[in-house]
């Protein structure tokens, strides 16, 4: 008992989120996620401070702690300067960690966010690209995008754009040696082999599920990426 909780107060994230909970349902009220979502704050940090692998295990794989927006209302109304939202942040670290994340649905995604937004960084520098957003994957964003992509260069010229071309400007051209640096920070703090836990944990998730798994838009990625089977509103 106390192990996964141990685990915790090494994150620092975590050190700087719980200090004297008194559970007195202020980060609750302050909650936007909360009025929302079926979430409650407050009933994390008590949990946690059960200090109970069990009860900690279970949040581990739950909905519940994809649910917060990391907007730390939490912060600026705790009267005993707790953060909240500091306290899920590292469940979610451990949750990727020891692989528990892809026990629930909002947790299967982040390979999807790893195979979007973060191969994106990597490949041209931005966390959304024009080039990598089609409608396919994306069709709320209406038959006038489909357009807007057959006439890239030209509508972002219109507009003041400098669409990969090098030099200044928006969508401009990262350099290769940027790119490269980006890649340095991304392996020095350690961004890199998260991306291998969430790949491989997924990996075993798909063989469990029996879908198919390889790279990029797979039968795996395009299941997290799609369902929304559970009921997540309060």
């Amino acid at each position: 008992m106390g192990k996964l909780y141990d685990r915790l107060s090494k994150d620092v994230r975590f050190e700087e989120g719980l200090k004297a909970c008194i559970n007195c349902g202020t980060c609750t009220a302050i909650c936007p996620a909360a009025s929302f979502y079926n979430y409650d704050p407050r009933i994390i940090a008590d949990l946690v401070q059960t200090r109970d692998d069990a009860v900690i295990i279970a949040l581990l794989k739950s909905e519940t702690i994809w649910f917060c927006g990391e907007c730390m209302s939490c912060k600026t109304r705790c009267p005993r300067s707790n953060t909240p939202g500091l306290i899920v942040i590292s469940l979610r670290n451990l949750s990727m960690e020891l692989g528990y994340f892809v026990e629930s649905e909002k947790g299967r995604q982040q390979l999807a966010i790893k195979r979007t937004i973060g191969e994106n960084m990597l490949k041209h520098g931005y966390c959304v690209h024009v080039d990598e957003l089609g409608s396919d994957m994306h069709p709320e964003q209406g038959p006038v995008w489909d357009w807007i992509k057959e006439n890239t260069a030209e509508v972002y010229a219109r507009l003041g754009g400098n669409y990969n071309n090098p030099g200044p400007g928006a969508l401009r051209k990262i350099s290769e040696e940027s790119l490269g640096e980006l890649k340095a920070i991304f392996e020095e703090t350690g961004a890199l082999r998260r991306w291998e836990k969430i790949e491989n944990f997924s990996e075993m998730k798909a063989a469990e599920m029996g879908l198919e798994f390889s790279e990029g838009k797979d039968e795996y990625f395009q299941y997290v990426y799609t369902i929304d089977t559970v009921d997540h509103q309060s």
